[in-house]
């Protein structure tokens, strides 16, 4: 085991860069990345990188995503989740569902979000999380996302300290970049009642899947990882390579190939099945962006 990529499902209360950590650990090299950060309080699909697989995560990290969340309406807190101080609580014993769904609706398809004040965001070279801990007021400007899905799947009416909230349990399908924080906090402020995120577990990251992905708990490497090449053909278009052009992108050659222009990318793929780099085409001619050391593959 030398290269691959590793779906993993972190468990509450640790950081992505926790998961990593045991991952080094586990697999044994300290080169080890991840795409898409996942809160503390989230759980669910990681994608880890190891060696030099770690070059796809660029590539990786604005995939479209699912969620699964549940969403409490009627207390707001700083952070827009369960993580936050709470900083007001109201009645939501009124909320119908018409007006939940009219709410949703509003939210979904190509919006303009402001993102949680809590967040990882930059702002003049420092965390808005860092700002926002100082007592610096933060204001982020809203970008457009898209939220292709934003269903309902159950609603459950409850008491939390003496007043009545609503439960609702959501499945969220998404651009990269999206909060689902800040859709909590949005349904709830539009309904006038406020809202936050208390539980988030994101089930799919473009292809990958949960179902797929190891647990921390007794982790075994090796037979868990995703060849760089697989990966690779799951993503991009893809460019069958010669024993010679192997050779020559190799020894970074100019290849001629006769296919379309592309600046995305596309997986250039050896006889050997092994992913030799990604390239894009112009007027005929292989342009690398990133290249793969083919005798390091994993086992």
């Amino acid at each position: 085991m030398n290269s691959g990529i590793l779906l993993v499902d972190k468990p509450q209360g640790i950081t992505s860069h926790d998961v990593v950590s045991r991952v080094r650990r586990a697999a044994g090299t300290k080169k080890v990345g991840h795409a898409g950060t996942l809160d503390p309080m989230a759980t669910g699909l990681l994608v880890t990188g190891i060696n030099s697989s770690t070059r796809l995560l660029t590539f990786l990290v604005g995939l479209d995503k699912t969620y699964e969340a549940t969403i409490r309406l009627g207390v707001s807190t700083t952070s827009d989740d369960a993580d936050g101080e709470v900083v007001e609580r109201t009645d939501a014993s009124a909320v119908d569902d018409p007006g939940i769904l009219r709410g949703i609706e509003q939210l979904s398809g190509d919006i303009d979000q402001v993102p949680t004040t809590v967040s990882a965001i930059k702002v003049d070279g420092r965390r808005a999380y860092d700002l926002a801990r100082e007592g610096t007021k933060v204001e982020l400007k809203a970008r457009p996302v898209t939220v292709s899905r934003f269903d309902l799947l159950a609603r459950r009416d409850a008491m939390a300290d003496g007043l009545p909230v609503v439960d609702l349990d959501v499945v969220v399908d998404c651009t990269s970049g999206t909060y689902i924080r800040a859709l909590a906090r949005d349904l709830g402020r539009g309904l006038g009642v406020g809202g936050h995120l208390t539980a988030l577990r994101r089930t799919r990251i473009g292809p990958f899947d949960l179902r797929d992905a190891a647990v921390l708990d007794g982790l075994e490497v090796a037979p868990r990882l995703l060849p760089p090449a697989d990966v690779a053909r799951r993503l991009f278009d893809v460019l069958e390579l010669t024993p010679e052009q192997t050779i020559d992108l190799g020894h970074g050659k100019k290849l001629r190939v006769d296919r379309p222009d592309s600046t995305a990318p596309i997986a250039a793929i050896t006889p050997a099945g092994l992913l030799a780099g990604l390239v894009s085409v112009s007027h005929g001619v292989v342009r690398p962006i990133v290249n793969f050391p083919t005798d390091e593959v994993s086992s």
